[in-house]
């Protein structure tokens, strides 16, 4: 479970620290399957580009969440409520809370993560990566 604390933890730092960026992406398996908003990415290149992009859409953010636990119906599955709250580049400031679902593989890294926010279409703008 570890890992999956640490993801949030390095998604708010990575943004402006390259030590922290290098970090989340290591918490992933190659392999990462990802969903946001229903949208299906794979493999790591497509999390990174998606991770670039939001990144340079973003000034600071700061997640909060209330812990993993296990879904009964998907053993190996574990999630989380969880909210943030930031600032886009554009000076906009913003607020979204949702679920996400994660499992790890056998050697403890990220393999799917499933990004469910409570705001429809909030990542319509990544589906291009």
């Amino acid at each position: 479970m570890k890992v999956l604390d640490e993801y949030f933890h390095y998604y708010d730092l990575a943004k402006d620290d390259e030590t922290s960026k290098e970090r989340l992406i290591s918490l992933f398996s190659e392999e990462i399957e990802f969903v946001l908003n229903g949208d299906r990415k794979q493999g790591m290149n497509s999390w990174k580009g998606f991770l670039n992009m939001f990144y340079e859409g973003t000034f600071e953010m700061k997640h909060m969440y209330e812990g993993w636990k296990p879904v009964s119906e998907d053993p190996g599955t574990y999630e989380t409520k969880w909210a943030v709250c930031g600032k886009k580049a554009t000076g906009e400031v913003y607020t979204l809370t949702g679920v996400d679902k994660a499992r790890l593989d056998t050697k403890g890294k990220i393999v799917y993560l499933e990004n469910i926010p409570d705001t429809a279409n909030a990542f319509d703008k990544y589906k291009s990566i």
